[in-house]
């Protein structure tokens, strides 16, 4: 991924719509789309492997080449944590919770990721200290600088969701407003790919922006209950990001694979992330409570930030010395641990330092912005005696 970053890719914890109880099912599903996505780095690319990953995993491989889809399902939970994290904020507050959310992990796994591919270029290296420098503001994306992890292109994605969605919270977050945004957001989807408009294109996402769609559609069914025309704009999204499973395949699988990948598997897992977001829109998961969830869930985040190059890495030099499975699995439970450790030390401690320094700012923006603006005070000269405006006058 991602994205979720997430991520893809992934977002904070989950609250329930108008009740703040965390929703642990979100956290389930950020878990298996997570693990899909590690799965399709370690068993389906041939990278890591040095030769092609079927020859490897005969059988794994093949279901782990549609574990990409982690990312499209990290989308769907994006648009629906998105949508209840900004409900009741300003531009001021909605801007801090994303920075203290997303940077502190991201900044920690760059710097780990190119200390990796600094030390190890087996899979392949840093081609400058500058690209390390970019990566950190999550914009080379934009920049045309090359990713430190391949799977931080999800980021980039994310950040324009949120700088579209921004609009919606500077008009106000609301029921109307938010059915507005989907409406609009679907036209200029529906119209970018024949429209001779890069900058359309560029924002209006067309290939993932049915995914970011659909979870609004399904937080506003959380929220405030079905009705036809949320059911209308999450079907409709659904169907659009049928058009673009094809050319994902392709992308993630390159057009030899993909020419003999069966590709209804995809349209599967597609329907089954939607109908599991529908239900936990509509409740059905609620009596899922178990808080290992929630543990697990936050550290789907950091883990999908430094599981790839790295991990990669590691198995392409440890391949000839440990056999796969046990690689494999020796690999995954070091990224979890050091995800863990991520989380604890750096993401917890300093999220809530950037939160509230963060905070601390757009307040006093808000309230120096609030003050009229100050006017020097021009000095009064004190009036001349009372003889000399006399002598003034008869002259």
């Amino acid at each position: 991924m991602s994205a979720s970053r997430a991520i893809g890719h992934p977002g904070p914890g989950a609250a329930a719509g108008g009740g703040g109880a965390r929703l642990a099912a979100l956290d389930g599903v950020r878990i298996l789309a997570a693990l899909a996505v590690l799965c399709y780095h370690y068993l389906a690319l041939d990278s890591g492997w040095g030769k092609p990953a079927a020859s490897v995993f005969p059988v794994a491989s093949a279901c782990a080449a549609y574990g990409w889809l982690g990312v499209e399902i990290f989308f769907v939970v994006s648009g629906f944590v998105i949508c209840m994290s900004a409900w009741g904020r300003g531009v001021g507050e909605f801007a801090a919770s994303r920075i203290s959310r997303l940077f502190p992990a991201y900044w920690a796994a760059v710097l780990f990721t190119a200390g990796v591919l600094f030390a190890w270029p087996e899979v392949r290296g840093v081609k400058a200290f500058s690209d390390v420098v970019v990566n950190l503001s999550m914009l080379q994306g934009g920049m045309k600088v090359p990713h430190i992890d391949d799977a931080y292109w999800t980021l980039f994605v994310e950040l324009k969701f949120y700088a579209l969605f921004a609009l919606v919270v500077v008009r106000g977050v609301t029921y109307r407003n938010c059915v507005v945004f989907c409406t609009v957001w679907t036209v200029a989807g529906v119209v970018a790919p024949t429209a001779d408009s890069g900058v359309l294109s560029f924002f209006a996402i067309p290939t993932f922006s049915p995914y970011f769609i659909a979870g609004i559609a399904f937080h506003l069914m959380r929220r405030f209950g079905p009705n036809a025309v949320l059911w209308g704009i999450a079907g409709l999204q659904f169907v659009l990001a049928q058009s673009y499973v094809q050319g994902r395949m392709i992308s993630n699988l390159g057009r030899g694979v993909a020419a003999h990948t069966p590709v209804w598997p995809a349209h599967a897992v597609i329907a089954c992330g939607f109908l599991v977001m529908a239900g936990i829109a509509l409740g059905a998961f609620d009596r899922v409570r178990w808080r290992w969830l929630g543990h697990a869930g936050a550290v789907t985040y950091p883990l999908y930030l430094i599981h790839m190059m790295a991990g990669l890495t590691l198995i392409h030099h440890f391949r000839h010395d440990v056999r796969p499975v046990p690689l494999v699995l020796g690999v995954t439970a070091l990224m979890v641990a050091l995800a863990w450790l991520v989380h604890r030390l750096i993401e917890r401690p300093l999220g809530r330092r950037l939160r509230s320094g963060l905070g601390r700012a757009v307040r006093d923006i808000s309230r120096l912005s609030a003050q009229p603006p100050t006017v020097p005070a021009v000095p009064v000269q004190a009036p001349a005696p009372e003889a000399e405006r006399v002598r003034t006058v008869r002259r």
